[in-house]
């Protein structure tokens, strides 16, 4: 079941949350972490967007499975000015013991939905080029805008990775 939680529910699920962050970058995801890396480290950060996810900065869009949190993403609604019209895709996230189910396919068009429901009409994010994410955002109409070379490091800290830049007209 995919539900957007509030403030309240992303601090009863922090520890689900925090597991699925911890698991998905022990498995390599470039999601802004690098090793090692500690389960009070993605605990923390579900911590710090708790103020965004109140004021609606922030939308946080879970997938449940028999009582616990299993996939997550996050729709970045707090634009600039001049950019009321858009908002950004970020933290898509599975847990690795129930991938191949659909779930992340679920959570974008749930996400979409929201967004258009909030008037939105672009959407955009950014992604490890060649990461196994870039597929599922094509499959679902995101079109690629460019790729920086070097943009980040790899979890290991050791060397630099391409992000790809997505976007996805709404209209």
């Amino acid at each position: 079941m995919i539900t957007e939680w509030t403030a309240e529910e992303l601090r009863a699920g922090l520890d689900d949350l925090a597991d699925i962050l911890h698991a998905c970058v022990l498995d390599g995801a470039s999601v802004g972490f690098i090793l090692p890396h500690d389960l009070s480290d993605a605990r923390a950060f579900w911590q710090g967007l708790l103020a965004e996810v109140q004021t609606g900065a922030r939308r946080l869009f879970v997938a449940v499975e028999a009582g616990r949190a299993v996939a997550v993403v996050t729709l970045i609604t707090a634009m600039p000015g001049n950019q009321p019209h858009r908002a950004e895709v970020s933290k898509l996230l599975v847990h690795p013991t129930h991938r191949r189910k659909g779930l992340a396919r679920q959570l974008m068009q749930h996400l979409e939905q929201a967004a258009r429901n909030m008037c939105k009409s672009l959407l955009t994010l950014d992604t490890r080029t060649g990461d196994s994410a870039e597929p599922l955002y094509r499959d679902l109409g995101f079109q690629t805008a460019g790729v920086i070379p070097g943009y980040c490091l790899d979890i290991t800290g050791q060397q630099l990775d391409s992000t790809t830049y997505m976007f996805k007209p709404l209209n």
